[in-house]
C-alpha cells in the first residue's frame, strides 16, 4: 500500500489498507486514526471513516478513508467481501460468537459429513438473512446492540444477501473452518447461527477475518501499528 506522509495528501483523501487488530472495535481503528494524523500535522479536525464494520472479535482488512476520499466511502461499502473463519457446533450465544455467553451444549453425534454439505451447499446465492440483535446497525435511530444490552425485545426484518462462494476447508467436529465470498450486508456470524439452526444443534462463530473487500486484499494491509510506525517516521 503506497501511503504520502504529507498534510496536503491526508486532506485531500487517501485510501488505507489496515488489519484490524484483535478485540478492537471498528470505532476505535477510525479514532486513532484520525487522532494520529491530526497529532503528526498540527491539524484542528480531519474527516476519517471506514467502508465497512468488522466485529470486535474479527480481524483482518478495513478500508479506511481520510479527507475528501471520504466521499467514496459507499461506493468501497458496496464492493463484495471475504472471509476466513470459524464456527463451533452444539451451541449458541445471543451475539452468534464469543462477545456473550455460551448456552448448554448440544449432541452433534447425528451430523453427516452428507448433512454439512447438503446444508453448506443450501446458503449458496440469494438468502434470506436476519442480522444479529448484537449488531451496529441501527432500528428507531439506535444501534441494536445498545437496545440488546439493555435487554430490549427487538423484531429484526430479513434481507437478501447473496453466498457467490461457501467451501467448509476443515472439519474436525464440533470445529468446522469456512472460506466464504458474499455481498454487502451479509453477517457472518449470521451464517454460523443459521447453519447449526438446520443442522438442529446451534452454532456459533469463533474466529473471523476479512480477506478481502472487492480487489483490495489483506496482504496488501498494514497493521494499524506499522501505519502509525509509518507516519512518526515519515521524515
Amino acid at each position: 500500500m503506497d501511503i504520502t506522509h504529507t498534510k496536503e495528501a491526508f486532506l485531500e483523501g487517501q485510501l488505507l489498507l489496515i488489519d484490524k487488530p484483535f478485540r478492537w472495535t471498528s470505532f476505535q481503528v477510525v479514532n486513532k486514526i484520525r487522532w494520529a494524523i491530526q497529532k503528526e500535522f498540527d491539524l484542528k479536525k480531519i474527516k476519517v471513516g471506514h467502508a465497512g464494520t468488522l466485529d470486535p472479535l474479527g480481524t483482518g482488512l478495513m478500508l479506511i478513508c481520510t479527507g475528501r476520499m471520504t466521499k467514496q466511502i459507499e461506493q468501497f461499502m458496496g464492493m463484495p467481501k471475504a472471509y476466513t473463519g470459524s464456527f463451533r457446533l452444539g451451541a449458541t450465544t445471543p451475539s452468534y460468537d464469543l462477545e456473550t455467553s455460551v448456552s448448554e451444549p448440544k449432541p452433534t453425534g447425528h451430523i453427516s459429513t452428507e448433512m454439512l454439505e447438503q446444508v453448506r451447499a443450501g446458503f449458496l446465492g440469494n438468502i434470506q438473512q436476519k442480522p444479529p440483535i448484537y449488531a451496529a446497525i441501527k432500528k428507531d435511530g439506535k444501534r441494536l446492540y445498545y437496545l440488546a444490552r439493555a435487554g430490549k425485545t427487538i423484531e429484526i426484518p430479513s434481507r437478501e444477501v447473496k453466498i457467490t462462494d461457501f467451501e467448509l476447508t476443515d472439519v474436525k467436529m464440533p470445529d468446522i473452518h469456512f472460506s466464504v465470498s458474499c455481498s454487502k450486508g451479509t453477517y457472518i456470524r449470521s451464517l454460523a447461527h443459521d447453519f447449526g439452526q438446520k443442522l438442529g444443534c446451534g452454532a456459533h462463530l469463533t474466529s473471523l477475518k476479512r480477506t478481502s473487500i472487492g480487489s483490495y486484499p489483506l496482504s496488501a494491509a498494514l497493521t494499524l501499528h506499522a501505519f502509525l510506525h509509518s507516519l512518526e517516521a515519515k521524515s
